[in-house]
């Protein structure tokens, strides 16, 4: 019997290792609908942008490319968002804050805008200003029309 309870408790111990303690995501209320928790829980940490097309973008290439992240941010800036096999459709930008577990609208004015015709080599792109509201490390989704189109990890720290 003794055995058993060993055992049994023992299963319990591995069954609760491998249950996750991620919280879940609250959404903005005046988040576009397209928007999923599921988008949130999906987030790659590990796969970080990169700068390229000589050091002028950080994104990840031939997919999304940002001009203007490297600079200070929390005070407001613009950035030129590029992106590769997209045409004719409204980009919108979603920000999530790692450590705090939060979701922010980071391009200023609105969720969503429109995307333009092509631009360094990209397929579309769109200028933006853009509130970061805090540092630290952030996934910006990057949504076209309503389909999570790509992520970006960016580590803001000014």
């Amino acid at each position: 019997m003794r055995n058993w309870m060993i055992i049994i408790g023992t299963l319990f111990l591995v069954l609760a290792g491998c249950t996750s303690n991620k919280e879940a995501v609250t959404l903005p209320d005046n988040i576009p609908e397209h928007v999923s928790e599921k988008d949130f829980e999906e987030i790659d940490w590990e796969r970080k942008a990169e700068p390229f097309a000589d050091g002028n973008m950080i994104g990840n290439e031939n997919k999304t490319g940002v001009i203007g992240m490297d600079q200070p941010s929390l005070e407001g800036q613009k950035w030129m968002w590029h992106l590769w096999g997209v045409e004719d459709t409204e980009l919108t930008v979603v920000g999530y804050h790692r450590e705090s577990g939060t979701v922010h609208q980071i391009l200023a004015g609105a969720w969503t805008i429109p995307l333009g015709g092509e631009n360094n080599g990209a397929d579309s792109h769109a200028p933006s200003s853009v509130i970061v509201p805090k540092k630290g490390e952030w996934a910006m989704l990057v949504y076209t029309g309503d389909s999570l189109f790509d992520t970006l990890i960016y580590e803001i720290e000014k």
